[in-house]
């Protein structure tokens, strides 16, 4: 009876946490949102600490934009622009993580 109980409960929590590559999608993207807005978050936070200090910003976001052009070009180089559906239902999965 034990085993029984226990091969139910197994199956159970496999079938309860099963999701569509939609919502894996999604829950990616929504995990990339919410990491961008706290870097954000961050980034005013510093702007607003250090707004005296103004060699130090400007430095920051001189160094912030390289960045970003940097994610951008490192982004295209993992998925090089490819005819819709190259890569898979799971692009937008690993697009969100890797950014």
């Amino acid at each position: 009876m034990k085993k029984i109980t226990f091969l139910f409960l197994l199956f159970f929590n496999f079938n309860s946490f099963a999701q569509t590559q939609s919502e894996i999608n999604e829950e990616a993207y929504n995990n990339y949102k919410k990491a961008d807005k706290e870097l954000n978050t961050v980034y005013q936070k510093i702007l607003i600490e250090y707004k005296s200090d103004i060699e130090f910003i400007k430095n920051l976001k001189t160094a912030q934009k390289i960045w970003i052009t940097f994610r951008d070009a490192e982004m295209l180089a993992k998925f090089p622009k490819r005819e819709p559906g190259y890569y898979g239902s799971i692009q937008p999965t690993c697009w969100s993580n890797y950014l």
